[in-house]
């Protein structure tokens, strides 16, 4: 594919087409819409020539850039239609989901009637999810065009291997009623971060979250999800990742599995992993600061991280030691952030030091970010995996569970750890957080939660079908999450992989800010200005190291090195 024009779309319903490396427009089209344009594509292998968009007023429109005409116009969905997608390998076949729940394949080889209500739908998420579900975004593998990704208004994106659903006709419009039920065993996975169904949402107030935008790898292998009111998470697609609590129905409030079940050590659960010999000096990396007494130094001596890093630098100590050294000293001075920062550097080059995983997850507890609770009990049961005595990571388990609202886990954690770690018990830290977990379990004990009951159930959760239930409870979990922006303002922010390899994550933000993080360690490396208002679209170049965006403003920028 020649990859040399840039298309955008917007509210003033037109199509321009631009010229990427010189900065020049093209084309200017009216598409024939009559409310904003949500999507807009090239098919693939036509030369750039043939575009496709969707938009509010129910919409799909096929158009032939040379001659400016529109070729085909559907109007199967009966609700906006908030993006469109194509395959590489695949020039005639798009695909497209929309509000009203549903997900369509068109062929433009084959002719089309609306009317006729012609087997179109792919997926119809109101059949097992309910008359509340919203098809929000999608994607196709660009390396196996059987696999697609669905984003809806809930926490859970699905993958479909289409090879195995046959397309249905859709259902009456006028009877609002799902379509026929097409979906086989085996033909879907669920992904879900492990944290945004839980115990706790049931009393915060921004608690509902839902896919913004679903990407796949380069190479196929992974897949991004930018939620809603929540972080931007990547799911290794080969990877049986599943959240240590295993609750995602909201009826049923009881943990099919929790990570403690009773066990006195939840190393014992993980005993079969292979636990690798540390390096030496992570081993003794505690005996060394009491040795040279150089972390009471850092801390009462130095002013700022600026002067800290200057000091660091001059310590005859291993690389890891420093950065280890260093994030604590910032976690001493609340520097939280930046402690977190430091210790996903140091993870990242050694990932089996139980004690880095441990500090982490204390800075995130401290912090407290949306996700920050659950991303430390992941710490702490890595943690334990490396080292079952680490007698910090056990007792931290305990108050993430208590965070996320898990009051009885968390006792039978607490409880665990006094049996193992007697010196522990009387502790004033330990003291305080059991007193604070039976105060809410009597709290629990004497409320009325009949309230409940009249409460308009949240739509993610609607008529939600028996087969879905167990789908959902077989979802696999995030292996890495980037926060830092803001993505709440609009339901189609973008983020997406930047780099030859995918090897950076870009997204939007409501502040107008565009955020670039690195893959490897998540770290945030760079924070630009795209927009007046908020950024929603970015969109990498397949082939080049350039970056188109845009938001708000009347305006598309490309951002490139210099």
């Amino acid at each position: 594919m020649l990859y040399r024009k840039l298309t955008s779309a917007s509210d003033d319903l037109r199509v321009v087409l631009w010229e990427p490396a010189t900065n020049r427009k093209l084309y200017t089209f009216q598409t024939g819409h009559r409310s904003n344009i949500f999507s807009v594509k090239f098919m693939p292998e036509t030369n750039e020539e043939v575009i496709i968009t969707g938009a509010g007023d129910r919409q799909i429109r096929v158009h032939n850039v040379v001659s400016k005409q529109t070729t085909r116009v559907c109007t199967c969905h009966t609700r906006k239609v908030k993006r469109l997608a194509t395959a590489p390998s695949l020039n005639d076949i798009f695909w497209s989901a929309a509000e009203d729940g549903v997900v369509r394949q068109f062929d433009l080889r084959c002719s089309h009637s609306c009317v006729a209500r012609d087997p179109t739908v792919l997926v119809d998420l109101r059949t097992h999810c309910g008359n509340g579900a919203e098809a929000k975004c999608i994607a196709v593998n660009p390396i196996k065009s059987e696999l697609i990704a669905v984003g809806a208004n809930d926490a859970y994106v699905r993958i479909y291997d289409r090879r195995m659903i046959k397309l249905v006709k859709s259902s009456n419009p006028i009877l609002n009623v799902a379509s026929e039920d097409n979906l086989t065993p085996g033909c879907v996975q669920h992904f879900v971060p492990g944290h945004t169904i839980c115990r706790k949402s049931l009393f915060e107030k921004y608690w509902h979250k839902y896919a913004t935008h679903v990407t796949f790898s380069p190479n196929g292998r992974d897949l991004l999800v930018n939620l809603g009111r929540d972080n931007i998470y990547l799911y290794d697609l080969s990877a049986n990742e599943y959240s240590p609590i295993y609750c995602h129905t909201y009826h049923n409030r009881e943990p099919l599995l929790t990570y403690s079940n009773g066990i006195n050590s939840p190393a014992r659960q993980l005993s079969h992993m292979h636990k690798p010999n540390l390096p030496d000096h992570i081993n003794t990396l505690k005996r060394f600061w009491i040795c040279t007494n150089h972390f009471r130094i850092l801390s009462n001596y130095l002013k700022s991280p600026k002067r800290m890093k200057m000091h660091l630098s001059f310590l005859p100590i291993p690389k890891l030691n420093y950065i280890k050294l260093h994030a604590n000293a910032l976690f001493e001075r609340d520097y939280i952030s930046a402690s977190i920062r430091h210790y996903n550097e140091a993870i990242s080059r050694y990932p089996d030091s139980s004690v880095l995983y441990a500090n982490r997850a204390n800075a995130n507890i401290k912090r407290n970010w949306c996700g920050d609770a659950y991303a430390a009990l992941r710490d702490c049961i890595t943690a334990l995996c490396y080292d079952s005595n680490n007698a910090k990571a056990y007792f931290r388990m305990s108050k993430c569970l208590f965070d996320l609202g898990w009051d009885e886990e968390a006792m039978l954690i607490l409880s665990s750890f006094k049996t193992n770690f007697p010196s522990y018990t009387q502790a004033f830290a330990c003291r305080v957080l059991e007193m604070k977990i039976r105060d809410r379990l009597e709290l629990a004990e004497k409320w009325d939660f009949s309230f409940f009951a009249d409460m308009d159930e949240p739509d993610n959760v609607l008529d939600c079908s028996p087969q879905e239930s167990l789908r959902r409870e077989s979802a696999k979990d995030y292996q890495k999450r980037f926060y830092g922006h803001c993505n709440v303002s609009t339901d189609i922010k973008e983020a997406n992989f930047f780099g030859f390899d995918g090897e950076f994550i870009v997204a939007g933000s409501d502040d107008g800010s565009i955020f670039f993080w690195d893959r490897h360690t998540t770290n945030n490396i760079r924070i630009l200005k795209g927009d007046s208002t908020t950024v929603n679209c970015v969109q990498p170049h397949p082939t080049s190291c350039l970056l188109a965006t845009s938001g708000i403003d009347s305006c598309v920028r490309l951002w490139s090195p210099r």
